[in-house]
């Protein structure tokens, strides 16, 4: 299969689930918890092995709730919260990866993954109210739509020069289910997010040099128990293979 007809089955998620080559996972103590480890795998002989070592991020600042993904829309237990909008939480599950958007014309040397170019056109919404919800516009700056004010991507924000998109709530969005879930650049060394996974800048750049679309990327941020709980169901790395990620 050539690899443009690879790229487009990727991005658009009909690639089978068995023939995901890298998988980004992410490990918190409980659902309570705002930082954990995250380690960068790939699939090798039907085997997922660790490429990277496992390194500290933060989530939201109230930790984790069930978010919208690929997996089962009802939580494993009635007592875990669901992600919802401007709860601090970040979404738990297995995500597909989308764009990466940047302030950058170019990606880093090595990188190759569909990215954008934020300019004064671009937008994000995160009004449930708003019939875009939880996506990605452009709009002519020279005559914005009323609420263009209030949800336009910052372009004078460096820890926004680096936004790889979480594809949580996204297929379709519901509102008020949670928008805007990115890995971007932490504001500081122990600086949570409202919903994001964040880290340093050079850990930002080792993913987007890494990822590729013909891959068919994901994301799986878990609870450890919650992890043990379901890897074998959810097709993740061994307990073995992730030890780095879930710690003792």
């Amino acid at each position: 299969m050539k690899r443009s007809l690879l790229m487009l089955l990727a991005m658009t998620g009909l690639l089978h689930a068995g023939e995901r080559q890298q998988l980004i996972v992410s490990v918190a103590a409980d659902w309570n918890a705002s930082s954990g480890l995250l380690q960068l795998f790939e699939k090798s002989s039907g085997k997922w092995l660790p490429v990277s070592p496992a390194w500290r991020v933060l989530y939201g600042r109230n930790g984790l709730a069930w978010g919208r993904g690929e997996m089962p829309a009802a939580p494993p237990s009635p007592d875990i919260p669901m992600k919802r909008e401007r709860d601090k939480r970040a979404p738990a599950g297995l995500f597909r990866i989308g764009t990466i958007y940047t302030y950058d014309a170019m990606l880093p040397e090595g990188a190759d993954y569909p990215f954008h170019t934020m300019t004064a056109a671009d937008a994000w919404i995160d009004d449930p109210a708003l019939p875009l919800y939880n996506r990605h516009v452009e709009v002519d700056p020279s005559n914005p739509p009323p609420w263009f004010a209030s949800q336009r991507m910052r372009l004078d924000d460096p820890p926004h020069r680096w936004l790889i998109e979480i594809r949580h709530n996204a297929d379709p969005p519901v509102p008020g289910a949670g928008s805007a879930i990115f890995f971007h650049i932490q504001r500081g060394p122990d600086a949570r997010s409202a919903g994001c996974t964040v880290m340093p800048e050079g850990r930002i750049v080792e993913i987007v040099r890494w990822l590729r679309a013909d891959a068919n990327p994901r994301f799986v941020l878990l609870p450890r128990a919650t992890y043990l709980a379901v890897w074998k169901k959810w097709g993740l790395p061994t307990p073995e293979a992730a030890a780095a990620v879930l710690g003792p």
